[in-house]
């Protein structure tokens, strides 16, 4: 079930907010510009969908998406446990980083936790299956795939070559909980 726990930024043990209800989610994150929405496709896509299936069933939400913030391109995107590569992945993008762009992620299947560090809290956003989150260009921010990463997401993209991490050296990401922890 996707959360959202708000933390200060200068102490992790305690929650300051914390909500499992979509709406709630989704109205505590407008006031900091993040969009949280879900979305439903428009046919069943069984077991192991190919990426061209995925997109065609959630079409109607990336043009609506598109035609709202002019976005330019959309891929998809799978992490299972079995990937060499997944621990090097993870630890990539468990540090704060920025990007020059909105970070748009939507959520096939399996989940990923969104931390976002802002006006001296920590907000972190565990987006599951249906869950679109939309992290403002140049966000300090995190992503933890978690130790055993299952999840396919539809990126949504102003431009794939300038999607850039820029890490900002912070070690902020290391005090706070990871996902499944």
């Amino acid at each position: 079930m996707s959360a959202l726990t708000i933390f200060s930024d200068q102490d992790p043990s305690a929650p300051v907010w914390e909500s499992r209800d979509g709406d709630a989610i989704a109205a505590e994150l407008s006031k900091i510009d993040v969009r949280f929405e879900r979305w439903q496709a428009d046919r069943d896509l069984g077991e192991n969908p190919q990426s061209q299936d995925v997109i065609a069933a959630y079409q109607h939400e990336i043009d609506k998406l598109v035609e709202e913030k002019g976005y330019q391109s959309w891929d998809v995107i799978s992490m299972r446990p079995d990937n060499e590569q997944r621990d090097v992945l993870r630890t990539k993008f468990l540090s704060e980083h920025t990007h020059g762009e909105d970070e748009v992620r939507f959520f096939v299947e399996g989940a990923g936790l969104f931390c976002l560090h802002l006006n001296g809290k920590i907000f972190q956003i565990l987006c599951e299956k249906n869950d679109l989150i939309s992290v403002p260009a140049n966000t300090r921010h995190w992503f933890d795939m978690g130790g055993s990463p299952s999840f396919t997401a539809i990126r949504v993209f102003d431009n794939p070559e300038g999607w850039v991490a820029h890490f900002t050296g912070d070690g902020i990401a290391d005090k706070y909980p990871r996902m499944g922890e």
